[in-house]
């Protein structure tokens, strides 16, 4: 209800394309109930108690002439520049120091007034004193070319800062990218520092194995030397043994044929076997056996001092190879 009223009250303040809203008492503008009248081209707001214009002032981008004098403005909203229509702008007797940037974007401005203001001395020397039509013209077309000059500067400054900034952002990943190279190269190491210790730790147990290869290898070949060894012992050392009792034994047997033909001669020849007919041609070989011994009995001698020598000999060795 108290909406409609209010739009009805502003419709009561139009009159044709202009909305008087001065001495209204208003501390702020009603922004949404002017959008609501774009045929509202001229608005005063003047004698009213504005301290400031919200931002969505600057939606209000079909007005033409706005007076705002005799208030209370401290600032004006930084896109003021998108009211691109607006060409009479009254600004008399406010608490202004300075104007937005984008009041150089005011390219339709023709009008303006900025008297009894606490402007900024650059601002004020551009701005003049307004007395006259003339005046307010030249003061718009000053203010514009401060402003656009001041744009300029602000653009120089955001440029150079952001070029800056570029600048600053190609160190940032300059120096990202060297990080990133140094961790790289950090982890490259790395992998070959442990792929080296692998290999080091391959290489050892390769050494290890062929180690204890060639040691079972050594080991193998002394058991088979040992084994060797001990076979040619076994068939080496015993080999004498049959030998020496085969000599004993042809000695013992050669003695005890040599017995038994002396027993037998002595039977032939001492009892009264000697006439029988097996014991003659017995008798015959002793008496010619004794008869050759005579002859040869240095001989004999000598080869029986021989045999018993070798004899002696023989039963020596036999007796040390047993101990």
């Amino acid at each position: 209800m108290s909406k409609n009223s209010k739009v009805l009250n502003m419709k009561d303040k139009i009159s044709g394309n202009e909305m008087d809203l001065s001495l209204s008492n208003l501390t702020e503008v009603p922004v949404r109930e002017l959008a609501l009248f774009p045929k509202a081209t001229v608005v005063d707001l003047s004698c009213n108690n504005l301290v400031s214009l919200p931002p969505e002032f600057c939606s209000l981008t079909h007005l033409v002439k706005l007076d705002l004098s005799k208030n209370q403005l401290t600032c004006l909203p930084d896109d003021l520049g998108n009211l691109v229509n607006l060409q009479h702008l009254d600004l008399y007797n406010n608490k202004l120091i300075v104007l937005p940037v984008s009041f150089s974007q005011l390219r339709s401005l023709k009008w303006l007034d900025l008297k009894d203001n606490p402007l900024e001395p650059t601002l004020a020397k551009a701005a003049g004193d307004c007395l006259d039509e003339k005046q307010c013209k030249q003061c718009a077309s000053k203010v514009l070319q401060h402003m656009r000059a001041i744009q300029g500067e602000v653009d120089r400054a955001r440029e150079k800062r952001l070029l800056k900034e570029k600048e600053l952002e190609k160190k940032r990943e300059a120096k990202q990218r060297e990080r990133e190279a140094r961790e790289r190269e950090a982890r490259k190491r790395e992998k070959a520092e442990e792929k080296e210790k692998r290999r080091k730790e391959y290489n050892a147990q390769m050494a290890a194995l062929a180690a204890q290869e060639q040691q079972k290898k050594k080991n193998e070949e002394r058991k088979k030397k040992n084994g060797q060894a001990a076979d040619k012992k076994v068939v080496t050392e015993p080999l004498p043994k049959p030998r020496r009792s085969l000599i004993g034994l042809m000695f013992k047997l050669f003695f005890l044929l040599m017995l038994g033909l002396a027993g037998v001669a002595a039977a032939c020849r001492l009892t009264d076997m000697q006439k029988q007919a097996i014991c003659v041609p017995i008798n015959i070989a002793v008496d010619d056996s004794l008869s050759w011994a005579k002859e040869q009995e240095g001989v004999v001698r000598q080869l029986v001092q021989n045999l018993s020598s070798a004899a002696r000999e023989l039963l020596e060795s036999t007796q040390t190879s047993k101990n």
